[in-house]
């Protein structure tokens, strides 16, 4: 399906949303480098282990930034024959890479104190020490912010990312400040533990941006709200009886390809479901942006008694069961003898596999002269 430049999701959104991206993160890479340099001369000015490890965190995020805007910008390519549905998931691919560089960043930070509670410095702090992390907490708490909210308008799990970081780095310079107030006081240095801390902050946030990346990646259940929505769409056509097995794949934020089935009646001849089944992708791509690849139908015999009192009966049987979360494309052929039905059981049962095993038997003791066509299908959307 062509997109057209005004429909949600298109050509023109995109590549909007791909600027806005590169000119926030161009703001980052500015302050951040501004901020890690500032904190690096008042560090070894001072002999502040705490200071030099936040300026290297300022210079990872940084890097960071650098790392959105090439992703951003690989996503935004053309599709090509070896990867006809486009580039998008690289921007996950970049918050992978960044998530990477904040653990080593840890890792470094980490060692590095260890040196320093085995071998103390005796930090020397200034006026225009204090000064300067003062200033650092407030652009920080602004950065992180500003990303943050950017991130969750522009759907950039990057962007949230850096926002996210930006906070926890503003926390990092309040403890520095802290720590310099307590030595300024008390003569107590509190400095490699500090440091000691400030790692394990980075690590715990490049283990979170990792894992949430690499979920991303794997595949993810279908967004709720975005099930809800997209089914309730097609459900409005007057000829759909129910909307099932939603699948979609994403290719880089807000970029979805899928598939669904729906229940019509079954005397619907090829030319209805054609003309219903292109109403139904047209409509979804234009008010949600996702491209339906196919849509199934399920055939439904609403008016024969015979059929009607086979369905109760199977009802019955699935549902004697714990953990059974939906039934669909109930269909029965009497000529030849074919029973059909899906079933999708929680993935929350202790055994999925022999409770699918159980129904099937008892349909098939109630039904033998049927041939069983019962499929155990998948819990992908709500």
């Amino acid at each position: 399906m062509k997109k057209t430049k005004d429909a949600p999701g298109g050509e023109s959104t995109l590549l909007s949303r791909d600027k806005s991206i590169i000119r926030i993160s161009l703001l980052g890479i500015a302050a951040n480098v501004l901020l890690s340099s500032f904190k690096a001369v008042v560090g070894f000015l001072s002999s502040s282990i705490a200071i030099v490890l936040d300026a290297v965190n300022n210079l990872s995020d940084a890097l960071s930034s650098v790392i959105t805007i090439i992703g951003t910008a690989y996503a935004n390519k053309k599709p090509d024959r070896e990867h006809p549905l486009g580039h998008g998931r690289a921007e996950y691919l970049s918050a992978a890479v960044i998530a990477v560089i904040v653990l080593y960043a840890g890792i470094t930070s980490l060692i590095e104190s260890v040196k320093k509670i085995i071998t103390p410095v005796t930090p020397d702090y200034s006026a225009i020490t204090l000064v300067i992390l003062f200033i650092a907490v407030f652009v920080k708490i602004a950065l992180g912010l500003y990303y943050r909210k950017q991130g969750k308008k522009l759907n950039s799990d990057a962007l949230a990312v850096s926002g996210q970081d930006a906070l926890q780095d503003a926390v990092i310079s309040a403890s520095t400040i802290l720590a310099a107030g307590i030595y300024i006081f008390t003569g107590l240095s509190l400095e490699a533990w500090l440091g000691v801390i400030i790692a394990l902050v980075i690590l715990k946030a490049g283990y979170e941006i990792l894992s949430r990346t690499l979920s991303e990646i794997l595949g993810e259940r279908v967004h709720p709200k975005l099930s809800a929505d997209l089914k309730r769409t097609v459900a409005d056509f007057e000829e759909v009886h129910g909307v099932y097995d939603l699948i979609l794949h994403n290719y880089g934020p807000d970029k979805y390809l899928g598939s669904l089935h729906i229940e019509i009646d079954d005397d619907k001849n090829a030319d209805e479901i054609d003309d219903l089944t292109r109403a139904i992708t047209r409509k979804v791509y234009a008010e949600h942006g996702v491209i339906l690849e196919a849509v199934g139908i399920y055939a439904v015999n609403r008016s024969d008694p015979e059929t009607a009192a086979m369905r109760e009966k199977v009802m019955e049987i699935i549902y004697s069961h714990d953990y059974i979360l939906q039934t669909h494309g109930f269909h029965v052929d009497f000529e030849p003898k074919v029973l059909n039905v899906d079933i999708i059981i929680d993935f929350q049962a202790p055994d999925r596999g022999a409770i699918f095993d159980d129904i099937v038997r008892r349909i098939g003791e109630a039904y033998p002269d049927f041939q069983l066509g019962i499929v155990m299908d998948i819990d992908a959307s709500d």
